[in-house]
Formats: structure tokens, C-alpha cells, sequence
């Protein structure tokens, strides 16, 4: 079986390359995504570390002077396929932006070193040849430090997201506070052209867009310079943090290989899982978001608020394996991990971040929960990850309890993330 699953696996990731990089899903996705393409590389280093590289490589071209992976780099050729596009970013007549590409002036979480370290490993013979480490080390450097300097709106050493998209969680009930305060009309009159390739139960809401616009429009306009001291939407999301936190142990390792001090990169990421534990909510058990602009922390359950159980050394860490096997999550007999918690009285276990299951977010807890010893919980989760994955043609997501698909079809982080649970089941951080 393994054989079958991998090779349609691989048959997902060669119809969805671009020639320079790997679309998350051709048509609903139909530009470069920055931490889809973290993810793809993971996956892709099993069957060509070459490509995994030139996935990342196409990626950090679009970095921004200050330093910003953005998240997005868009084909000018499909701006009218995804909403907004270049033309509403303007992208070319802001200071920083490349001057040869298109992208938004958004980011999404730090999950590149990472990839980056995972990609040398699979063939450093190949990425030694290539300089890979080389060219890409000085532009992660300079992508954490944007992060470190600009984006520390909060003042704790945490990095802020300035937008729900910036979380990758799109609509997770994280934001809803934050968002209430956010007007949903915004001047920019959008279409849904997601909705052509998705059910719209299954997508946010036109309110919701409305809101994502409104945001979009004001950070655009302030030049994505990330001083609009009245900006009302500044969340510091445990989940963007642990992985920026995990990609400082990754740089560590990516300066000792090219001869470099990586003392300062594993401070770093020791200062980022100290300031964690500022977030940690004692009622759910798991970490929650810190609203910066109300200086108040989100109580609410979900798999963000879990994940930090990815760092060595994190503050409560049985307490959030615990949560993350028991009935609001795992527990409640779910096939693959909720997104959120279970028992909510608004968990809705097809639409989007507000229930349902993610294979991405599948990989990292099994990630999570074999790095704390709950070997039996990882391998069932890689277990039905692969299953899931080839039953259902690679989806977007599923239903936790049901299995059954939602979201596009032949993603490929789904893809990626299945091939590297067949390949690699230690389950190791940083192997």
C-alpha cells in the first residue's frame, strides 16, 4: 500500500509544480504561498532534494529588503484567479518590495529555516554543491531578525501577526474578538473567486472577507511599514511564535555546518519559549493569543494554543500533551486532531480553522507528542494521516470524527507532509 500512496503522492506534487516552485492546489491556490512551500519542501526533499531546494530558493527570491518572507509571490499571469491579488497589493511602488516580483505585503509563520535544515539533511553532498546554505542562511538571518526588531509590537520578545492570514489559521476563533473590533466594509469592492473552487460553508464568511479587506487595506496604505500605532488587529499567536522559536534551533545548526556561531540563534529560540509561557491559560490547559491592543490573552482551546509542546523545554508541556490527547482533541475520538476544541459550544468541524482537521497540523503534533514520549499517540496519527490522505485524494482538510473530505482536492502539503510520514516516521525535530 505504501508504495501506491506514495507514488500518487508524488503525482499530486508534479502536476502542482510550476517550473519554480510547487502550487498549494492549482486552482483554488493559484500563486506561491510562503509556509505551503516550507511544508512542500519537507515533503519534496524524499523525492528530489534538489527540487525541495529550488522550492525554497524561489521563495526567499521574493524577500522583501527589510527582511519579510512575504506571504505570497504572486503569478501575474492568475491575478484574476485569487482575490486580492498583486493589484491590490501594489506591491512594486512600496519601499523594500523586490523590484522584479509581485507579492503581498503580508508574511505568514516562520517555518522556513526549518525546511531549509530538513532539506540539507536529506543530501548534503547536493546542497554543498549548490551552496544552498550559503545563499540561504543570510536571508533567514535577516527574515528573524525582521521579525525580532519589527514585528515586537507587544514588547515581550514575541513576534505580533498584523492580519489572521499572517497565522495561517485563517478563521480560528483566536481572532474573533479582535476582528469584532475590525469595520467589514472595506473601501476595495472584492470578489470570491474561492468560492469556484470550495463549497461556501466550508469558507469565512463574505463578513469575514469584508474584515480581512478592511485590515489588508490599512497595513497596504501605511506601506506595510508595521508603525501604525493605532492598527487594530496585533495578536502574538503561540503557534507563529513556536515555529519561529523551532526554526532559531534550526539556524543553530545551519551556522554550525558553515562554520558560524550559532550561540546567539539557540538564545534566541530560548527566549522565545521563556516568553511562551506568558500565554499559557491555566483553564483550558494550553496556550492561548495575547491581544496586544487590549493587552488581554484569548482563552480559547485550539491547535495553535497546543503546538508549543514542539519545543524542548516548553513551560507546561504535560499539561498540553495531556489536552492534546484528551476529549477536547484526540480524546474525543477524532482520527485526526481538531483544530479546535471539541467540546465548543461554536466548533463547526467542517468550516475551515473552526474544527476541522489539518494534515499539517496532523504532522506537528505526532511531531510534538513523540518528542514528549507519547510514541503510541504519534504513530496513530501518522496512521491515519496517510490513510486519510489517500483515501480521500489528498484533501485540503476532513472532518476529525468522520474523515470525510473538505477543501480543495490534490493539496500539496497533504501531499508532502504524506510522503514524509512514509519516509520518516522518527518523528525526530530536527532529523
Amino acid at each position: 500500500m505504501q508504495k501506491s500512496v506514495a507514488a500518487r503522492a508524488i503525482e499530486v506534487l508534479e502536476k502542482n509544480w510550476s517550473g519554480s516552485h510547487t502550487l498549494p492546489a492549482t486552482g483554488l491556490y493559484p500563486h506561491q504561498w510562503s509556509w505551503d512551500s516550507a511544508f512542500i519542501a519537507i515533503g519534496l526533499r524524499h523525492i528530489s532534494p534538489r527540487r525541495a531546494g529550488q522550492e525554497l530558493d524561489a521563495l526567499l527570491a521574493g524577500q522583501w529588503a527589510d527582511g519579510r518572507i512575504p506571504q505570497i509571490i504572486f503569478d501575474p499571469h492568475r491575478d484574476q484567479d485569487y482575490s486580492p491579488g498583486s493589484e491590490f497589493w501594489r506591491s512594486r511602488s512600496m519601499p523594500n518590495s523586490p523590484e522584479a516580483l509581485d507579492t503581498a505585503g503580508l508574511v505568514q509563520p516562520p517555518n522556513h529555516a526549518w525546511a531549509v535544515w530538513k532539506v540539507y539533511l536529506a543530501d548534503p553532498d547536493e546542497s554543498r554543491r549548490r551552496s544552498f546554505l550559503e545563499r540561504a542562511y543570510p536571508r533567514l538571518v535577516a527574515w528573524h531578525e525582521y521579525l525580532r526588531t519589527r514585528r515586537n509590537r507587544g514588547g515581550r520578545g514575541l513576534a505580533c501577526i498584523v492580519h489572521p492570514w499572517e497565522s495561517g489559521t485563517d478563521n480560528s476563533p483566536l481572532w474573533d474578538v479582535a476582528l469584532a473590533r475590525v469595520p467589514d466594509k472595506p473601501q476595495h469592492v472584492f470578489d470570491r473567486p474561492d468560492l469556484q473552487h470550495a463549497n461556501a460553508a466550508e469558507r469565512p464568511s463574505d463578513r469575514e472577507y469584508g474584515r480581512y479587506f478592511w485590515l489588508a487595506e490599512r497595513y497596504r496604505d501605511h506601506d506595510c511599514d508595521d508603525v501604525d500605532a493605532d492598527y487594530p488587529f496585533l495578536l502574538e499567536d503561540p503557534l507563529f511564535n513556536t515555529l519561529y522559536a523551532v526554526s532559531e534551533l534550526a539556524l543553530a545548526r545551519i551556522a554550525g555546518v558553515l562554520g558560524l556561531d550559532g550561540a546567539g540563534h539557540l538564545r534566541r529560540a530560548s527566549e522565545l519559549t521563556s516568553a511562551l509561557a506568558s500565554l499559557f491559560v491555566g483553564t483550558v490547559g494550553c496556550y492561548g493569543a495575547r491581544d496586544v491592543v487590549k493587552d488581554s490573552i484569548v482563552d480559547k482551546a485550539t491547535i495553535n494554543g497546543l503546538l508549543p509542546l514542539l519545543l524542548p523545554g516548553i513551560a507546561h508541556a504535560r499539561s498540553l500533551a495531556d489536552v492534546m490527547e484528551g476529549p477536547r482533541f484526540l480524546g474525543s475520538g477524532a482520527l485526526l486532531i481538531p483544530s479546535y476544541d471539541a467540546t465548543a459550544d461554536d466548533l463547526d468541524p467542517e468550516l475551515y480553522w473552526r474544527g476541522p482537521a489539518w494534515f499539517n497540523m496532523a504532522w506537528l503534533a505526532a511531531t510534538a507528542l513523540a518528542g514528549y514520549g507519547r510514541a503510541e499517540s504519534a504513530e496513530g496519527i501518522g496512521a491515519n494521516l496517510v490513510r486519510l490522505a489517500e483515501q480521500n485524494d489528498f484533501p485540503e482538510y476532513v472532518q476529525p470524527w468522520k474523515g470525510s473530505p473538505h477543501g480543495t482536492r490534490r493539496f500539496s502539503w497533504t501531499a508532502a507532509l504524506t510522503l514524509e510520514t512514509l519516509e520518516h516516521r522518527g518523528w525526530g525535530l530536527l532529523e
